[in-house]
């Protein structure tokens, strides 16, 4: 098989109903749809049997997250291509064949993307990935077309392809030799960041991550866990630190980085007490930051590896700059503004 595309599904039958039909229309005669289950409560694997036996299912004995999900499932799929595609994805029309001509002929990139816009409405970018990412010199993640929470309209202003730091995980076209030489995601993560920490560990490695925007979806967001639930802000903090932890190859810099994390990560909490009574992300990143103490020291020995498999100490994509300082004092909300 050359292409898999892979949906890890969890009680998303309605997303699966609204959304696979586009996927299975006009699909790319050299791919071939698969269904993961993370052992659905949902009448999802049924819904797959009665109306798509044509898709293949994968059931998993329980709900693993969605990075150690994806490992599991995509242990049992051989193919040259995966594309790990969330279920509340609406793909376009011929959307595969600009990824697959890209990744056919350039074959130093490990994962590509295509551009990512708002399902709701379409002439915007989506949230979580829009024309490819970046981190800044802290480790927050911004995108081309998004930078915290501004995100911008898709006038075609990032239309060029773009190496990028990260790919995102809605929707991430990856070699699986590439997929499979850099470890996969780490399922400890469980979800949020494992995207990015997989890509960052491929540019150590040497490979390139693009952005193809010849490729067009739309994406829902925030499906399995909305954006004000406090357990999606204890993810995102402790497997960001924990991502910073085991990438971040120099000792000066990582020690220079998490003094600085110490204080803004704790000034975030506070503000979010504060400011907007937010009592649940409050708690959530108190303890996100003391999950990370306790589980450090378990990625010394995955932190060393890294370092020795890593080609480069600095990758495109990792800026010099602090995107907080950009946003709230420079008053810099777009991409196209950054330095």
């Amino acid at each position: 098989m050359r292409i898999a595309v892979v949906i890890l599904n969890w009680n998303g039958r309605s997303m699966l109903e609204r959304f696979l039909p586009s996927l299975m229309d006009g699909l790319h005669a050299e791919a071939k749809v698969i269904v993961a289950d993370n052992a659905s409560t949902d009448d999802s694997v049924v819904f797959l049997q009665e109306n798509f036996p044509e898709v293949e299912r994968i059931v998993l004995d329980k709900n693993w997250g969605f990075a150690e999900g994806y490992n599991k499932a995509l242990r049992q799929i051989a193919a040259e291509y995966y594309v790990l595609l969330n279920s509340d994805v609406e793909v376009t029309q011929g959307w595969l064949a600009p990824l697959l001509d890209f990744m056919d002929t350039h074959g130093e990139v490990a994962a590509c993307q295509p551009k990512l816009c708002s399902e709701v409405e379409h002439g915007s970018f989506e949230y979580a990935g829009a024309c490819g990412g970046f981190l800044d010199s802290l480790g927050y993640p911004f995108c081309r077309g998004r930078v915290f929470d501004t995100v911008e309209q898709d006038s075609g202003q990032y239309d060029t392809v773009a190496d990028v730091l990260w790919a995102t995980g809605a929707c991430l076209f990856i070699r699986s030799r590439d997929y499979w030489a850099a470890g996969g995601f780490d399922g400890r993560f469980f979800a949020h960041s494992e995207e990015i920490d997989l890509c960052w560990r491929l540019r150590l490695q040497g490979k390139r991550i693009v952005c193809v925007p010849g490729s067009v979806v739309y994406h829902v967001g925030g499906g399995a866990l909305p954006k004000s639930n406090p357990r999606k802000t204890f993810l995102n903090f402790r497997n960001n630190l924990t991502m910073l932890y085991k990438c971040i190859g120099n000792d000066r810099e990582l020690r220079r980085v998490m003094r600085w994390r110490w204080f803004l990560d704790y000034l975030a909490a506070w503000q979010a007490l504060l400011l907007k009574g937010k009592l649940g992300d409050f708690k959530a990143i108190y303890q996100a930051r003391r999950a990370f103490r306790q589980w450090r020291a378990d990625f010394d020995a995955e932190r060393a590896e890294i370092r020795r498999n890593s080609v480069q100490e600095s990758v495109v994509g990792q800026q010099p700059y602090s995107i907080l300082w950009q946003y709230y004092v420079r008053r810099r909300r777009k991409f196209s503004q950054l330095p």
